[in-house]
């Protein structure tokens, strides 16, 4: 199937484990089960990687902390999506 529009690439994608950039500093890497037009979409087996940054009163410099966190199914509301990467993908 080729890629004409850019849902194509998405529907390509179904049943395989994607990555997300959400906004707020969220990353997640799940198994893509389903989407929608507005690119709504259900993920398994996620991993949900949340950055938040603050400042160090102490030294008032920029501390980066992550959290990380494993959920089983999760809706991911379109309108927080930033990128979505399809798998890699190499010729054979």
């Amino acid at each position: 199937m080729a890629v004409e529009q850019p849902l194509d690439l998405i529907r390509l994608s179904l049943d395989e484990r994607i990555y997300v950039k959400c906004r707020n500093g969220r990353d997640l890497r799940g198994r893509l089960h389903a989407f929608d037009q507005h690119v709504n979409l259900v993920l398994g087996d996620v991993e949900e990687t949340i950055t938040t940054v603050a400042i160090d009163p102490q030294t008032e410099e920029e501390v980066a902390k992550t959290t990380t966190r494993k959920v089983e199914m999760l809706f991911v509301r379109g309108d927080v999506i930033i990128l979505i990467s399809p798998p890699l993908r190499t010729s054979s």
